[in-house]
């Protein structure tokens, strides 16, 4: 007879958990497992990485989740490499294989006028297997019953390329590709694109992100480390919550004005105008939500609760023993 489950009792956990995401792992099943590991109550994530793709993760939990929304639109930085000569039905390595063509020499001089070619501003069709919604279902849901459906391009911009001849772990042609790109960019198409300019064709067969906004591998922890710790130190992995908000401009009101201001009211005084405000109160120094400033009013975005914010404060204070 089986044992019965232990049943995970929840908690507020408000922070933010910069995670190297495994393979194999889709990103709601790895944000499933920290969610676990935390025995947090509410959590989120900041856009998807495919199961076939590891790297940067960035979590939300409790107070966080309200901004993640904020790095959809984040720069990203990935490491692919594309297996040159061999295209696949999804474009990566779980495809099955449509064709297969000869590599011809590629100097340095060709891999130069390539990166070129695909450097800044560019159009992409997406992929079917995509995420992408037509008529209330993905893309991939259409692709895997055989349909192919119409795209058209999108605008998307590749910052930075970088491009090396490699093989693979058995010897094949394959090129490594470095890129930060825009919200939106599909590295698989990039790999894709970049083949048939080669004119071989490609598909990928490892991607790895490095970055998301400010936010890189170097601060990052693995399922496996947080599962080994104990639950103080997993507490100790959050950043917090307002690391989200790197880049606004700060506004802290006194007790009254932020009293009011968590009530949704707005509040005047001398700033300039600005899109993007993180508000703190003074007394205690304590977040209280997103705002912007228009002719020098401060109007209210996203708002902590005032229980929230006592959980936060309350994390904060040393323990006693």
């Amino acid at each position: 007879m089986n044992a019965p489950r232990t049943r995970v009792q929840r908690r507020p956990v408000h922070g933010v958990l910069l995670l190297d995401k495994p393979l194999g792992l889709s990103s709601n099943d790895a944000l499933q497992k920290a969610k676990w590991l935390l025995r947090a109550e509410k959590a989120g994530h900041t856009g998807t990485l495919d199961p076939l793709a590891t790297g940067v993760l960035p979590l939300c939990f409790g107070a966080a989740t309200k901004f993640s929304q904020l790095h959809l639109d984040a720069d990203k930085t990935y490491e692919a490499v594309a297996r040159l000569g061999v295209r696949t039905t999804t474009g990566d390595a779980e495809g099955e294989p449509l064709d297969e063509r000869p590599v011809p020499p590629i100097s340095a001089g060709k891999l130069a006028e390539i990166r070129g070619r695909f450097l800044g501003a560019i159009q992409q069709v997406p992929p079917m297997y995509s995420a992408l919604k037509r008529g209330g279902k993905a893309l991939y849901e259409y692709a895997r019953a055989g349909e192919e459906l119409h795209r058209e391009p999108r605008d998307v911009e590749v910052h930075d390329l970088h491009l090396a001849l490699v093989t693979t772990g058995d010897g094949a042609p394959a090129l490594r590709m470095v890129a930060r790109v825009s919200k939106g960019t599909y590295i698989r198409t990039l790999g894709e694109d970049i083949g048939e300019a080669l004119g071989c064709g490609a598909h990928l067969v490892s991607l790895r992100r490095t970055a998301t906004g400010p936010f890189d591998l170097s601060r990052c922890v693995s399922l496996a480390t947080l599962a080994a710790m104990t639950e103080d130190e997993r507490l100790a992995q959050l950043a917090p919550v307002d690391t989200l908000l790197a880049g606004h401009t700060r506004v802290t009101l006194g007790t009254e004005d932020a009293g009011r201001f968590l009530s949704g009211l707005r509040r005047r005084g001398p700033w300039p105008n600005a899109a993007q405000v993180a508000v703190y109160g003074s007394e205690p120094e304590a977040l209280l939500g997103t705002a912007h400033v228009q002719s020098g009013e401060l109007i209210p975005g996203r708002l902590l609760s005032p229980i929230e914010i006592q959980q936060i404060l309350g994390s904060q204070e040393p323990q006693t023993v």
